[in-house]
Order: C-alpha cells, then sequence, then structure tokens
C-alpha cells in the first residue's frame, strides 16, 4: 500500500511511502479488498483519490478517523486510553515480535531513526525471553530446550 501522505521530518513535507503487508498480517488484504469493492463505491466516491472518504465522498479527516475509532472503543467497551495512534504503536510491536529486521521495521514506521522507533515498541515478556533463551541454547547446547 502507498501512503500518499506518511509522517514528515521536522520541517519537511509529508512523506510518500510503501507499507508492506506481511504474512503474519495477510488477512489486511481480504478486509480492504471488501472495503474497496463494497463499502466504498456506496459512498459514490468514484474517481476521488482518497481511500477512507466520508458519506458525502470528501476525504476522511483526522478528526473524523478518531471519532470513528472512539465510537467503535466505546462500543467494544475498550479502555478510554487506547486511542487510534495505539495501532501504529501495535503494528510496529508486532512487527519487531515476528523478528523483522530492525530497519525494516524502521521503514515501515518511516522513522530516520532507530531510538524513535524503539520508543513505539512494547514487546510481552514472552518475546523478551525467546531472544535471551536462544542465546543460550546457542551458547550451552543441551541445557536450554529452544521452544522453536
Amino acid at each position: 500500500m502507498f501512503v500518499r501522505y506518511g509522517k514528515s521530518s521536522k520541517g519537511s513535507p509529508p512523506k510518500r511511502r510503501t507499507i508492506f503487508t506481511v504474512p503474519e498480517m495477510d488477512w489486511i488484504v481480504d478486509v480492504l479488498d471488501h472495503y474497496l469493492t463494497e463499502v466504498r463505491p456506496r459512498f459514490g466516491a468514484g474517481k476521488h483519490p482518497a481511500i477512507w472518504v466520508t458519506e458525502r465522498s470528501g476525504r476522511l479527516s483526522r478528526r473524523s478517523a478518531n471519532e470513528a475509532f472512539d465510537a467503535a472503543r466505546q462500543a467494544a467497551d475498550l479502555p478510554e486510553e487506547l486511542k487510534l495512534h495505539c495501532l501504529r504503536h501495535s503494528y510496529i510491536t508486532h512487527l519487531v515480535e515476528f523478528d523483522y529486521p530492525e530497519r525494516f521495521v524502521q521503514d515501515q514506521a518511516g522513522h530516520g531513526y532507530a531510538s524513535t522507533t524503539a520508543i513505539y515498541t512494547g514487546v510481552s515478556d514472552e518475546y523478551r525471553n525467546r531472544p535471551l533463551q536462544r542465546k543460550l541454547t546457542h551458547r550451552y547446547p543441551g541445557i536450554w530446550e529452544d521452544p522453536k
């Protein structure tokens, strides 16, 4: 998927970039296909360049997207501190936990520095134990069973 107005660097215009679909999250392809073939056409947006449009065929604003997310969050009885931006943090964390290379994750996030990507990452205890276990298994064969 191409992002036309991706996150910009300080003092720069928004960057156009590519977001790849990773095999562990391939379900999104069917979801987007359904939206683009079944839902979006009902808005009468025609050849409007935006993917996410309103019922009046205009571009969905950041505010409207946040409001829609808040409504869905409330309907699902999820905590108030959960915001739309949390999905970005979750995506980055999942890429790390799926063992994608740091540079790939950084590029997917559109970050100039790995330290910025690290701020977005909140891995589980189970994930933190896996690299340690792999190192110990490599260093001391037969002492620790590798879960993979």
